[in-house]
């Protein structure tokens, strides 16, 4: 078997995400028309890899400093591949990827996986290869919390407690296109409560959903039309994905997210595998947000992990 490398260039775009549509664990977020939005940012040295000169995988990546980075503007990028892929075939693509990235002066690799519930078809033959041609030790794990259509547990009592001060105080729930609203009470949180501000920028928001319309949907509770709180979406082919979740104080008080989540849960996504909340861990993985965290569960959500993986070049 033969396997090539070539860096991925704006040439290759249509390639890439053709392959990437019919991957097995392809999502829009590996689209180069997402990837690229903050290019400016990241010095981007994705990889195709050829076999037989067939496209047979992608990386998506970034360098910096000697260092290989699944890509940093994504929160998972691991290799893509499709039905073809086989072990003993990733583990030889991880030969020359590696016989690659020493060629060109690389010292180390970190490498984001992707979480098994994006997988439509079993595809963890790049965590073996890791271990077992890498030598890849554990960096950082996160914990998300995710609920699975088929085993979905009762809301706890507090939730269901929020719902119903919802309902008694007229709050609805619909889906938006006022994303102006929501990044502002998302960024009014994020300034009070940790002096921070939002990954994406509003104008950066406003293109992705040009780009994404159906992919990137927007949610909110409202009392007749003030908005109280929301949450942008992410669909992708069996997860949906929270991507930001902010309320303001009044809507916190009011049970504006509790609504919220029961409106989406039991009624909008009920039919889709799994809901995904996003991760309640910070840093390294070894900040462990409770609060966060125990109101996600309480919705019926349990853990799924988020690993990075890292291991040197060897010359």
């Amino acid at each position: 078997m033969s396997f090539e490398i070539k860096r991925y260039t704006a040439d290759d775009e249509a390639a890439w995400n053709d392959f990437v549509a019919h991957s097995k664990q392809g999502t829009f977020l590996f689209d180069r028309r997402y990837m690229d939005y903050h290019q400016d940012r990241f010095h981007d040295h994705s990889l195709m890899v050829y076999k037989d000169r067939r496209l047979y995988a992608l990386l998506p990546a970034n360098e910096s400093d000697g260092t290989l980075w699944s890509h940093q503007g994504l929160t998972y990028g691991g290799l893509l591949t499709d039905h073809r892929a086989t072990t003993a075939n990733v583990c030889e693509a991880f030969i020359s990827i590696n016989a690659y990235l020493r060629d060109n002066g690389f010292q180390r690799v970190v490498y984001k996986s992707i979480p098994w519930i994006y997988e439509q078809l079993p595809a963890e033959e790049d965590l073996y290869a890791l271990t077992n041609v890498c030598n890849a030790q554990l960096m950082v794990r996160h914990i998300s919390t995710t609920l699975v259509r088929d085993h979905r547990l009762k809301f706890i009592e507090s939730r269901r407690s929020g719902i119903r001060k919802a309902l008694r105080n007229g709050l609805t729930v619909r889906e938006s296109g006022d994303l102006q609203a929501f990044w502002h009470i998302l960024d009014s949180n994020l300034e009070h409560k940790y002096g921070a501000r939002p990954v994406h920028s509003e104008q950066e928001l406003e293109l992705l959903k040009s780009r994404f319309p159906s992919q990137i949907r927007l949610y909110m509770a409202y009392r007749e039309e003030e908005a109280l709180g929301g949450t942008l979406i992410f669909e992708t082919p069996q997860v949906v994905h929270t991507q930001y979740i902010s309320a303001s104080e009044e809507g916190k008080r009011d049970g504006a997210l509790d609504l919220l989540f029961d409106h989406l849960i039991n009624k909008v996504y009920r039919d889709v595998p799994y809901f995904d909340f996003g991760k309640s861990s910070d840093g390294d993985g070894h900040d462990l947000n409770r609060q966060l965290i125990f109101q996600k569960e309480g919705f019926g959500g349990r853990g799924v992990c988020y690993d990075w993986y890292t291991y040197s070049i060897n010359h």
